[in-house]
């Protein structure tokens, strides 16, 4: 296996020294659990420990390497173990706001090529998730593409409405409809995998994405349970990791995730919601507030019908959100510069007597 088959492209390549200078190695993280890295290279896998620079530098835990990220190392016992000095900037990632009262960023995965945002057509389908998973996605450069899983409890024609609502919506994204039971739809699903480049799954638990990986994988290497009697999945992937498939491409499986908070996600909600910000340009007056104002293009457009006014109020409650996020986010790092400047004067001022 060469470096450029997990995904070190052109670019990457070229600035490997400018990252890692001479006296370290490339690899990729392909494996965090509780603090605990496996590392690839060409040759095979290691187990890799941070440097404890990164706990003095990092001024947060987003600095730290994820699945997915290039970093530069330095192998001990016969490659066998390595510590980890650099990480290479991010072409893309995954990142969302921890779960709980906490604003601080959480980075999921990194150099992700195509996202597989799946729903269950059974219990877990819902519009408003699949558009905050969107904004999450969009958010970190990372291509779409919608995965409907468990199409064999329902019928066709409630799998056509599915659909329709989705895009009425004003989701343009590409669909895939598939069952892990009958097969359907995986192929094409393997299809759209192209070798050196590195997909996710992405979805809550228990749609199907570990029966999925089993299926793309051709054998039963990861563990599943057994659906409950409504058709609800019942969690197993416990910790991210990357997949080697056997066409080459590379698959990321992480946990269901039951809170996937939006943080400073203009561009993402930009362009999940493209069809929104296209209407409020249309607007007669440029500060408009699409409350009451004449010739507002998106009441209109709500009114006639163009519009869908639940996709519109999930655009304003996820605009929210990141806006109140992003500035209680700037509001925390303002006060642990201004906590960290104080230590080190008190540091400072210690040391002189």
């Amino acid at each position: 296996m060469d470096m450029i088959d997990l995904g070190l492209d052109k670019w990457l390549e070229d600035h490997a020294g400018e990252f890692c200078g001479s006296e370290y190695s490339v690899a990729r993280v392909i494996a965090v659990d509780r603090g605990q890295y496996t590392i690839k290279n060409e040759v095979g896998e290691s187990h890799a420990i941070l440097k404890g620079k990164f706990f003095h530098t990092a001024e947060s835990a987003v600095d730290f390497p994820c699945v997915g990220d290039w970093v530069c190392v330095e192998y001990h016992d016969d490659e066998n173990a390595a510590s980890i000095h650099n990480v290479f900037p991010r072409k893309s990632f995954l990142r969302r706001k921890i779960a709980g009262r906490d604003v601080e960023y959480q980075m999921i995965a990194a150099n992700i090529d195509v996202a597989l945002v799946v729903l269950s057509c059974h219990f877990d389908f819902n519009i408003r998730r699949l558009e905050r998973y969107l904004v999450v996605v969009n958010d970190g450069c990372i291509e779409p593409v919608i995965l409907l899983t468990k199409t064999d409890l329902i019928s066709p024609d409630e799998l056509e409405q599915l659909i329709a609502e989705i895009r009425n919506a004003g989701i343009g994204t590409e669909i895939i409809a598939l069952s892990n039971v009958t097969g359907v739809g995986v192929e094409q699903v393997k299809s759209i995998m192209s070798p050196r480049k590195t997909y996710c799954l992405l979805g809550s638990s228990g749609v199907g994405k570990t029966t999925l990986i089993n299926r793309l994988v051709g054998n039963t290497e990861l563990a599943t349970k057994a659906v409950s009697e409504s058709g609800e999945g019942r969690h197993t992937t416990t910790r991210r990791h990357l997949i080697m498939l056997e066409q080459g491409a590379m698959l990321i499986d992480m946990p269901g995730m039951r809170e996937l908070g939006v943080l400073s996600a203009g561009k993402g909600l930009d362009d999940s919601f493209s069809d929104v910000v296209a209407l409020s340009e249309q607007c007669h007056f440029s500060d408009c507030g699409h409350n009451n104002e004449p010739r507002c293009a998106i009441l209109a457009a709500i009114e006639s019908g163009e519009l869908d006014q639940k996709h519109y109020q999930s655009y304003l409650k996820l605009k929210q959100e990141s806006e109140f996020n992003e500035m209680s986010y700037a509001e925390k790092r303002k006060k642990d510069k201004n906590f960290g400047q104080l230590i080190r004067k008190t540091i400072k001022h210690k040391n002189r007597h």
